[in-house]
């Protein structure tokens, strides 16, 4: 998907400069180009777009009072443009993504551009996994076990992966996420131990620790530890702590004596 790019300055040649310098990135759409701050309200609001290069001082409306005029939640990124330094500590402030000084160069626009992609990747790799996950909240929701989800929306660098939970190994708190292996990776869901817990089959899937859940299947042995605890070995070699407080439960679903 192309990202969409407003360009706003009252000076013609730079926004020459601006498009030039945008031609060397595929996958860009420039939706417009406008002169006055009155019209880049309009045209933010009316075009949508991802990305808005905006200068500083244009007459009558100028970019900054432009940004304080979007709605919090509608504000693409904004790259400020201008001749002028002395704004810069405002443009932060109004938390603008850029501060290119003219005259820049293309390594300069280069590097905006890089930082706007990236924030425009992972703000849409989120969006898509809250999607997943609202999905498999309400899949786990419902009271017929069968309908339990089958595959789990998991981060892979700045993509979301639709993993199979019957190829999950186990699983790990891992501070605000939990860790997922399987098959020798691991991946980050942004959820609690305990919410993941409540979408997994517990004929499969159990806590062995507080912090960890293990697929039954994988499990190959059991061995003996301090004061009741055993480590749980899986098929791939990982060496699991079960804990005092889930040892009996554990022994008793795989029939150990």
């Amino acid at each position: 998907m192309a990202t969409r790019v407003l360009i706003v300055d009252d000076e013609a040649l730079a926004r020459d400069v601006v498009r030039h310098y945008l031609g060397k990135w595929p996958d860009v759409e420039i939706v417009g180009e406008c002169a006055t701050g009155a019209n880049a309200l309009r045209d933010i609001q009316r075009l949508k777009p991802d990305l808005v290069f905006l200068d500083i001082q244009m007459p009558e409306l100028g970019g900054l009072a432009v940004l304080e005029r979007l709605p919090a939640e509608s504000r693409p990124l904004i790259v400020f443009v201008t001749a002028y330094d002395e704004y810069a500590i405002r443009a932060f402030d109004a938390q603008a993504l850029d501060y290119l000084l003219k005259p820049f160069d293309q390594a300069r626009f280069d590097r905006a551009m890089r930082r706007a992609l990236e924030e425009i990747r992972h703000f849409h790799s989120c969006r898509v996994a809250e999607g997943i996950r609202e999905l498999l909240d309400q899949d786990s929701r419902l009271p017929n076990d069968s309908r339990r989800p089958s595959r789990l929306g998991v981060k892979d660098r700045s993509k979301t992966v639709l993993l199979k939970v019957d190829e999950i190994d186990w699983i790990q708190a891992a501070r605000d996420y939990v860790s997922v292996h399987s098959g020798g990776r691991s991946y980050l869901v942004d959820q609690s131990l305990t919410m993941l817990e409540k979408q997994l089959d517990p004929a499969v899937f159990q806590r062995i620790h507080r912090s960890t859940i293990v697929n039954l299947e994988r499990i190959k042995e059991l061995q003996t530890h301090n004061n009741g605890e055993y480590f749980a070995v899986l098929e791939d070699g990982s060496r699991l702590k079960v804990s005092r407080t889930y040892s009996a439960k554990l022994a008793a679903v795989l029939n150990v004596k």
